[in-house]
């Protein structure tokens, strides 16, 4: 099974993932991104795409035009994992 963070490992993931916010329901991060066109912001959500399924970690994520707004959760942890975590830092890497 997958740990569920504790409050002070969820306050150091936190401070190395600055651009996300922690929310409530689910507990989890989110961010949004936004991009020049439909056209980038769907083929950032391929990449994504790609990095959650090698993870086996899937996001929950919307897409209007060209905004991207993702939240990651662990359903099986009941909250935030590190999991979560290493994928937002993937996703990071892919726009820097």
């Amino acid at each position: 099974m997958i740990a569920r963070l504790t409050e002070e490992e969820r306050a150091a993931a936190l401070a190395r993932l600055p651009l996300w916010t922690a929310v409530a329901d689910p507990d989890g991060l989110s961010r949004r991104f936004t991009f020049a066109d439909f056209n980038a912001a769907f083929g950032f959500m391929t990449r994504v795409a790609i990095l959650a399924e090698k993870a086996d970690h899937h996001p929950e994520w919307s897409n209007v035009y060209n905004r991207v707004d993702i939240v990651l959760t662990t359903h099986d942890a009941g909250g935030l994992s590190q999991r979560d975590v290493d994928l937002a830092q993937a996703i990071d890497a892919l726009i820097e």
